[in-house]
C-alpha cells in the first residue's frame, strides 16, 4: 500500500494561510494567478510536481467557471482534502471579497484607483510572474519540437482568433496532435496521482446537482419570484455557463443587472473598475453586485458569491474523479503532454495580450517590468516582495 507522501498530507490552516497571502498580493488576473500558484506551490513550496500542475491546469481551462479559482480547490484539495478545498478557497477570495462589499456600502473612490501608478506598478509585477512562469513551464512541457510547436500555434492562434471556446477548442487540439504522433517521441512518465475525491459516485453526484440546481432554480424563480431567489438563480446561471472565466463573466453580469434595470450603468462600471484594480479573483465583483442590488448589505453578497462559485465547485468535483483516473492511464499520457504544451501557449498568448498591450505602453514601464523579471527569475525575490516593490515604484515613477 501507498505511503502518502508528505506534500499530500497538510493541514488545512496551513493551506488557508498560504492562499490567504496570495489572496492579498495576487493582482493581474486568472493567467497571473497561474503564474502566482505555479511559483508558491511547485517551485517554492513542492506541494506538486511541474506534471501534475500542468495536468490541473488543462482540467480548470475546460471547464466552465472561473479557472483560477477551481485550480486553487483543486491544489487545495490535493494537500488537504476537503478541508484544505474549503480553506484554499476562503483565502483566495476573501480578501477581495471584504473590499468589493466596502465599496458597494460606499468606498467609491476604490473605482478610481485602476488607473493610478500604483496600480500600473501591480500589474507589471503581475507580468513579471507570468513571464516567469511562461518559461519555467515551456521548459517542462515543451522538451521537443513537437510540443514546442504546439505550444507556438497555439499562443499565435489565440492572439489571432479571440472567439469564445477558442482556448478550449486549441487545447482539445494540442491534445489529439500529440496523441497521433507522440510516439514518435519521448515516452511521458507516469503521473503522481491522489486517490479519487470520494469516488466515482460522488462525482456523479456532484454532476447531477450542477445540472439539477441549473434547471431547478430559474423554474423556482419564476413560480415563486423572490428578490433572493431570483438573485441566486441568475448568479448561478452564470458561474454554470460562462467558459473562460475573469473577464468574459462581466458581459453575463451586465446583461442580468444593468439590462435589466436594478443596477446603474455608473455603480456596475465603478465596481468593474475596483475589481480590476484588486488583488484576488474577478468572481469576487458577484459581491458588490449582490450587495447593491435591492439594498441586499452583506447577506445579498454573500448570496451572490455562494451562487456564481456553486456550479464551478460542482463540476470541478464531478471531474476530478474521472480526471485522477483518466491521467494514470498509459495511453491518456500523450494526449495530456499535448494538452499541457497547448495550456503553455495559452499563458503567452495571455502574457501578449492583454497584459503586455495594456501594461508595457512606454520605456519606463518596460524598464520596470524588465527588473521585475530579473530581479524575480534571477535575484529569487519572493512575488509578494516584488509586488510591493512594483507598487511603490509606480507610484513614485508612473503616478
Amino acid at each position: 500500500m501507498k505511503i502518502p507522501s508528505k506534500r499530500e498530507n497538510g493541514r488545512a490552516p496551513e493551506v488557508f494561510f498560504a492562499f490567504l497571502k496570495l489572496g492579498c498580493t495576487s493582482f493581474g488576473g486568472p493567467v497571473a494567478h497561474f503564474g502566482y500558484f505555479q511559483d508558491e506551490f511547485v517551485a517554492r513550496r513542492k506541494w506538486l510536481d511541474e506534471k501534475d500542475y500542468g495536468d490541473l491546469v488543462a482540467l480548470c481551462q475546460f471547464l466552465p467557471g472561473p479557472a483560477s479559482s477551481q485550480l486553487g480547490l483543486a491544489l487545495g484539495w490535493k494537500r488537504a482534502g476537503w478541508k484544505g478545498a474549503l480553506a484554499a478557497w476562503l483565502g483566495f477570495t476573501t480578501p477581495s471579497v471584504v473590499l468589493m462589499v466596502a465599496l458597494a456600502y460606499g468606498i467609491r473612490s476604490l473605482g478610481h484607483l485602476a488607473q493610478s501608478g500604483a496600480v500600473q506598478g501591480l500589474k507589471i509585477a503581475a507580468a513579471a510572474v507570468v513571464a516567469q512562469a511562461v518559461i519555467v513551464m515551456a521548459r517542462q512541457f515543451c522538451p521537443d519540437a513537437l510540443r514546442a510547436a504546439i505550444a507556438a500555434l497555439t499562443a499565435i492562434t489565440l492572439v489571432l482568433w479571440t472567439a469564445p471556446g477558442a482556448q478550449l477548442i486549441l487545447i482539445a487540439a494540442g491534445a489529439a496532435v500529440m496523441g497521433i504522433w507522440g510516439h514518435w517521441f519521448a515516452a511521458e512518465r507516469p503521473r503522481s496521482a491522489k486517490p479519487a475525491p470520494g469516488g466515482w459516485h460522488r462525482g456523479w453526484v456532484c454532476l447531477g446537482l450542477y445540472l439539477g440546481l441549473l434547471l431547478l432554480l430559474p423554474a423556482v424563480a419564476r413560480v415563486w419570484p423572490r428578490p433572493s431567489l431570483v438573485l441566486a438563480a441568475n448568479f448561478y446561471r452564470v458561474g454554470a455557463l460562462v467558459f473562460g472565466g475573469g473577464h468574459v463573466v462581466l458581459p453575463l453580469l451586465q446583461r442580468i443587472t444593468v439590462a435589466r434595470g436594478v443596477l446603474s450603468e455608473d455603480a456596475f462600471l465603478a465596481g468593474y473598475g475596483a475589481a480590476q484594480a484588486l488583488p484576488g479573483p474577478l468572481f469576487a465583483f458577484s459581491a458588490y453586485l449582490g450587495a447593491i442590488i435591492g439594498h441586499g448589505g452583506i447577506g445579498g453578497a454573500l448570496l451572490a458569491l455562494a451562487a456564481i462559485y456553486l456550479p464551478a465547485v460542482l463540476v470541478l468535483f464531478a471531474a476530478l474523479p474521472q480526471w485522477e483516473r483518466l491521467r494514470r492511464l498509459r495511453s491518456a499520457q500523450h494526449l495530456l503532454a499535448g494538452a499541457d504544451a497547448a495550456v503553455v501557449g495559452l499563458l503567452a498568448a495571455a502574457f501578449y495580450s492583454p497584459i503586455w498591450t495594456t501594461t508595457i505602453t512606454g520605456p519606463k514601464r518596460l524598464g520596470l517590468l524588465l527588473v521585475a523579471f530579473a530581479s524575480l527569475r534571477y535575484g529569487r525575490v519572493p512575488p509578494w516582495i516584488l509586488v510591493a516593490a512594483c507598487a511603490v515604484v509606480g507610484a513614485v515613477w508612473l503616478g
